[in-house]
């Protein structure tokens, strides 16, 4: 109900208009009276009429709701999917379903949500073919995701941002996520549990999985662009369903106590220039999101000396990335200093024993040195892409010398000398395990 109160109020109506239009004119009118009307005098002799009257007329002309827009004309979409089917796109849109959203009564059965497709030789066309089978003008000012295909995502993207980033009617912080192994279509055709709208469960779990598990990161549509006019290598978070897709699509999917059907968040895409190159695993993206500085909670699992394991979890973490020239070739320094707190013990292990804190601080900068370096591997052996912005970070220290490698930087990148250093302290670690 709130957030349908939200929207309604961006959506004046008649008479909010002529009350804004009233309070316009009266304030632009205390204005004039102040500056061009002497305060003391019996007789009132205006100063400069000629002002007086352009400033009324300029208030009047700017303060009507010429574009206003009727709640009951439009359709308002929460969540987009391109597609690329054979030589076509396929557009779907996610639409509120106004009544079911603002009802305070018992439920009245329907989906909060509705889906309609349309395809087109472009994205564009796509769209403005959705007039053909939605109720009412679908409305992006509200756009929380755009969802980008598997197929499209390999082909290139930059047609879809750049009609996006370019529409005025959007806004430019909306988030873009990569489907992987289905469509954008299937992805918003799954109803959720407890959100009632899946675009804001899929925009709230990304938040989430960002902030408490590291796998994943929020990318919107204004970084996107400037992502790719820079023509180096960058992310996107991937979503996937998570059993039956026909399931999702029933009613029944949000009606059970234990979902069969989910919309999962599973690690980060990676893409050169435009186009989808390969994807990263979860650990991996944990260890790409250690080296952005980005980690703001996780979990570490680590062994313990007499069997069994125990969880860390981090609660703040700090890299800082330093780079040098040794006889004209680029080498870096990462340090990454993590506070962890001891969560879950399942082992027998004396955490009032500074050595025992000694031990769980190795083994987890251990465990995270080794996510980071797989990461580091990935990118420079297998995909020889640059996500991290080492290039960047040369060009900042010294310019003169990065343009002597600029143009030998894809192949020196593979072959980089990267040193990782990761400090953790335990800050707090329970008194009840001995």
């Amino acid at each position: 109900m709130v957030d349908f109160q939200i929207i309604i109020l961006l959506f004046p109506s008649s008479k909010q208009c002529q009350l804004w239009l009233f309070l316009s004119v009266y304030l632009i009118s205390l204005i004039v009276i102040k500056l061009f009307i002497p305060s003391k005098c019996e007789v009132v002799k205006i100063k400069n009429p000629k002002i007086i009257t352009l400033l009324i007329a300029f208030s009047i002309l700017t303060s009507g709701c010429w574009s206003k827009k009727e709640l009951n004309e439009l359709a308002i979409v929460t969540a987009l999917g391109v597609d690329k089917i054979d030589d076509e796109y396929e557009v779907s849109v996610q639409i509120i379903n106004p009544s079911e959203i603002a009802s305070q009564g018992s439920p009245t059965g329907n989906s909060p949500v509705a889906t309609y497709h349309a395809k087109g030789k472009s994205v564009f066309e796509a769209i403005r073919k959705l007039s053909q089978v939605t109720p009412r003008k679908a409305y992006f000012a509200h756009l929380q995701m755009l969802i980008i295909g598997n197929e499209l995502a390999v082909e290139g993207i930059t047609q879809t941002v750049d009609l996006l980033a370019r529409d005025p009617e959007t806004r430019d912080d909306f988030d873009v996520i990569i489907s992987n192994e289905t469509t954008a279509k299937s992805i918003l055709n799954v109803l959720t549990p407890v959100e009632k709208i899946p675009a804001f469960k899929m925009l709230n779990s990304l938040k989430t999985s960002e902030k408490v598990w590291g796998n994943s990161t929020m990318v919107h549509i204004d970084d996107l662009v400037n992502a790719i006019r820079s023509e180096r290598g960058f992310v996107l978070s991937t979503i996937d369903i998570q059993g039956n897709t026909e399931l999702g699509m029933d009613k029944t999917n949000v009606e059970r106590i234990s979902t069969p059907v989910l919309l999962k968040y599973e690690g980060l895409s990676l893409f050169k220039k435009d186009k989808l190159t390969g994807f990263l695993t979860v650990e991996e993206s944990k260890g790409y999101n250690f080296l952005k500085n980005n980690i703001t909670s996780t979990i570490e699992i680590i062994s313990c000396p007499k069997g069994g394991v125990l969880a860390t979890e981090i609660t703040k973490s700090e890299t800082k990335i330093k780079g040098n020239y040794n006889n004209g070739n680029p080498k870096f320094f990462v340090k990454i200093k993590v506070d962890q707190n001891v969560g879950e013990v399942n082992c027998k292990i004396d955490l009032t024993n500074k050595n025992s804190i000694k031990y769980i601080n190795t083994e987890s900068a251990t465990k995270i040195k080794e996510e980071v370096e797989t990461t580091l591997y990935t990118i420079q052996k297998v995909y020889q892409l640059d996500i991290v912005g080492f290039d960047q970070i040369l060009y900042r220290q010294n310019p003169k010398e990065w343009s002597k490698i600029k143009d030998k930087w894809p192949n020196l990148f593979s072959n980089l000398e990267v040193n990782v250093k990761v400090e953790a302290y335990t800050r707090n670690s329970g008194t009840f395990n001995k």
